[in-house]
């Protein structure tokens, strides 16, 4: 599995380590990731991601995982989180094509 955000893309950056001596060696700064469920109104039921703290404060920031997906342009998440939009909006399509 590899070490990005399933929601924001957030992924391991690179650098140097800096020694008093101003020697540099290489060196990785991974991501704050974190294995999380957030339940999702529309499917009713959770739905397990592997998110950076950012990504999550994100959601929570914009109203959960569902208002997030569907307020966000396809072209700004990462396939792993259009997969899981498309799914939302096949069931609200669903839900809304019974009739009541």
């Amino acid at each position: 599995m590899s070490r990005r955000c399933q929601v924001t893309g957030k992924a391991v950056l690179t650098g140097n380590n800096v020694s008093h001596a101003n020697n540099k060696s290489r060196r990785r700064f991974l991501p704050n990731l974190q294995e999380t469920t957030l339940l999702s109104d529309v499917l009713g039921a959770g739905v397990r991601l592997r998110l950076t703290t950012h990504g999550l404060r994100t959601i929570e920031h914009n109203g959960g995982l569902d208002a997030f997906l569907l307020g966000t342009p396809d072209r700004k998440l990462p396939e792993e989180a259009k997969v899981i939009k498309r799914r939302i909006l096949r069931v609200q399509e669903h839900k809304a094509a019974q009739p009541a």
